[in-house]
């Protein structure tokens, strides 16, 4: 029998709907190849829990786990798996389980799903839909991709807006292709253009003779199919909307955006940004392999090395001042290292910042201003510090005085690149978090080489 016992990604006690036991009984399962077994365990888990299982698996692990159950992945796990692996669990399902699965997803799953298949897994998907959700699907795909048109779903509920509440009533009633879950009726004129939407709540707690026109929600408003999911992701959270019609160029309605996957954008792209700062590709997943996680991180390393040539630089024109007073070269990365930590403060607040639009060219300036002086409070207070412990420790208040007034001036320099940086990427066009770090370490580095060692040149040679 092949070998499964891979190492697993680490499972802890208190994990919520996944506990360790029942990844260690499942994984046993899979050993024995006792199908009858594994159903048993899966068969009370939610959805979101089969996903989870399935991710943390080892390659050989799945495919062995989707051999045994693949019969069993409805449409609810395929639209939980991560998409770092759905492409594997796709290839592997069979077409009529495959076909079953789609069925049974929305259109904006389904949408989400096939964007990143081959085309041959493409054609079995589209092939498993009936003729309008395929309609739909490929229209949906029309749009550019990240845009709110392959993030809407097409399946809709909607009124005339001359209806009243007891109309709407009896229409929900009596129709049975309602999505499963939605938020607001969505009023249309005559030619589908929205023109406001009403929530389930007052629907219900109002009259029936009340026209629908007198209960709509001030937060309505509509989102054009080409707008880019980020600008999505920021009005659905400005606004606490939740959900918003989608229409076309001609403002006719063609879908909806609901809250989750307006929120499932927010969180991508504050991962996207947070592994972009670490300068890792934000294609990188936990369950990739050694080749690739190093294909992916190498490039940054490299241009990370050329950058470090600077401060290496910088030292080397100080040759002879380190030759003559040797503890410089122990000090020196108290400096710099102090400096790259307040840089990465300020960038990462900076960065946020940008992100939720919390700041703008409007409030630029008072941004500014606030961290030059947090930067020159926080160089003081450490320049204190190291001034006594130069006095007191090494015996040299010239040693303390350069290490305080080198801290002062990396602290401001770390302050301002932090806060400048990703604002003049942004102004560029350019992602801030992508670039940022790089050139912030870089700036503290050579300025904190070059103020303590020019500083210590001049003051105690």
């Amino acid at each position: 029998m092949t070998d499964l016992r891979e190492p697993e990604h680490d499972i802890r006690d208190d994990d919520e709907g996944l506990s360790k036991e029942t990844f260690e009984n499942v994984t046993k399962a899979i050993d024995a190849d006792d199908g009858q077994r594994l159903d048993t365990l899966l068969e009370p888990m939610h959805a979101a829990d089969v996903a989870d299982l399935i991710e943390q698996l080892t390659p050989v692990r799945r495919r062995a786990f989707l051999d045994l159950y693949s019969g069993e992945i409805d449409g609810d796990i395929l639209s939980e798996i991560d998409e770092s692996i759905r492409d594997e669990v796709v290839e592997q399902l069979p077409h009529d389980v495959l076909a079953d699965a789609v069925r049974e997803m929305d259109t904006d799953d389904v949408v989400d799903l096939i964007e990143d298949l081959e085309e041959p897994e493409q054609q079995v998907v589209l092939a498993a839909l009936d003729d309008s959700d395929r309609a739909a699907v490929e229209q949906s795909l029309t749009y550019p991709e990240y845009s709110a048109g392959r993030l809407m779903q097409s399946e809709t509920v909607t009124a005339p807006e001359h209806w009243t509440v007891g109309e709407t009533i009896d229409f929900l009633r009596q129709e049975d292709w309602l999505p499963d879950q939605f938020y607001h009726v969505i009023l249309v004129d005559p030619r589908r253009h929205p023109t406001g939407y009403v929530t389930l709540g007052k629907l219900l707690s109002s009259r029936r003779n009340v026209p629908l026109r007198d209960i709509c929600e001030d937060s309505f408003r509509t989102i054009p199919a080409r707008e880019d999911e980020g600008e999505v992701a920021y009005v659905f959270n400005k606004y606490h909307l939740i959900s918003a019609p989608v229409v076309d160029d001609d403002d006719r309605l063609v879908g909806v955006i609901t809250i989750d996957d307006a929120m499932s954008v927010l969180d991508e792209e504050h991962e996207e940004d947070f592994l972009r700062m670490a300068r890792v590709s934000d294609e990188s997943h936990v369950s990739d392999g050694p080749f690739q996680t190093a294909r992916q991180r190498l490039p940054w390393l490299v241009i990370n090395l050329f950058t470090a040539s600077l401060s290496a630089l910088v030292i080397s024109l100080f040759e002879g001042t380190v030759e003559r007073l040797v503890i410089l070269a122990a000090l020196m990365p108290i400096v710099a290292s102090t400096g790259g930590i307040a840089g990465t403060q300020s960038l990462a607040v900076a960065v946020r910042a940008l992100a939720t639009r919390e700041l703008t060219s409007a409030n630029a300036r008072r941004v500014i201003v606030r961290e030059l002086f947090a930067g020159m409070l926080n160089g003081l207070g450490l320049a204190v510090l190291l001034g006594l412990a130069g006095t007191f420790i090494l015996g040299s208040p010239g040693i303390g005085l350069v290490l305080g007034m080198a801290m002062i001036a990396n602290q401001i320099v770390a302050a301002m690149g932090g806060v400048l940086v990703p604002l003049t990427l942004s102004r560029l066009g350019l992602d801030p978090a992508l670039a940022s770090g790089t050139f912030v370490t870089t700036m503290t580095d050579v300025m904190g080489f070059f103020a303590f060692l020019g500083l210590a040149s001049w003051i105690l040679l």
